[in-house]
Formats: structure tokens, sequence, C-alpha cells
């Protein structure tokens, strides 16, 4: 075990993991970040999507080792009342259905609309490909990143 150092929603977070322990696994099982979910374990479903400096990242890829000292955002300091645009637009479009992929989705589609303004149903399509939604809400979650994108400009 070696003690790493990270900003996680802003705050400096020291703890001790295997080196080679992904960053799903610290989040979940040492800070108690629950809100990043485990899909796949291979990087293909989206589910356990956070922000590493800003850019949305599979966390279930991501050794410690590879990231001390870096910036990393989950769900939960996405905002502290679940007022962001896209998670107020989740609920009006009312997008869940079982919701396990939703933090992933959300998390995706923020670092998207961080960097594109007013963006194209086509560039949101493109944007979340990868994620994948077992319930196929597909249309419901491409609408809702449009709504938050109107709601942000």
């Amino acid at each position: 075990m070696e003690t790493f150092t990270l900003t996680v929603n802003g705050k400096k977070q020291e703890f001790e993991a295997d080196p080679t322990s992904p960053l799903l696994w610290v989040l979940r099982d040492q800070l108690n970040l629950v809100g990043t979910k485990y899909g796949c374990g291979i990087g293909q479903c989206g589910a356990c999507t956070v922000h590493l400096d800003g850019v949305a990242v599979r966390s279930c890829l991501l050794p410690i080792a590879q990231i001390e000292g870096r910036e990393i955002k989950t769900i939960e300091g996405l905002s502290d009342e679940g007022e962001h645009p896209l998670q107020t637009a989740w609920k009006e479009i009312d997008v869940p259905q079982c919701g396990y992929c939703q933090t992933g989705q959300i998390m995706t589609a923020a670092a998207f609309l961080n960097q594109t303004k007013n963006p194209s149903s086509e560039e949101i399509r493109k944007a979340m490909h990868g994620n994948i939604c077992r319930c196929a809400s597909y249309n419901n979650i491409e609408k809702a990143v449009q709504v938050a994108a109107e709601k942000m400009s």
C-alpha cells in the first residue's frame, strides 16, 4: 500500500491504496462516493464516468498511481443540491428508468457542455456515444442535454 493525494470535488483527499487500484474503487470503497457506478469494468459502458481535470474519463480504467495529485469531480461534486442544469433537465424530461447509467451519462454531458455551447443534436449524439443505457433512454437523454444546454447559455 502507498499513500496518494487527490483533490476530489474540491477537497484534498489523502488515502492509502494499492497503486494499481482503479480510481472507481478508491472513490466508492475508500472515499464513500458511491454515485459513480461500476458497470462493466473495461471502460465500455460509461457508468463509471468522472471528470479528471475537467475531462470525462472512465474511472474503472485509471490506476490510482497514474493520477496522483490530479483533480477529480464526481456526480456528488457537480452541484451541492442537485441544481446543475443537467440534473434539473434530467428531472424535467424524466430521463431515468432504472437510473443505473445516469450519473455516467450526466458526467459525460457536463464535460461536453463545458466545451460546447449550443450543440446540435448530432453533436450531442456523438458526445454521448459510448455511454450505454440498458433501458434505451437515448432520446430522452438527448432531449435533456439540449434542455440543459439552453439553460446554460
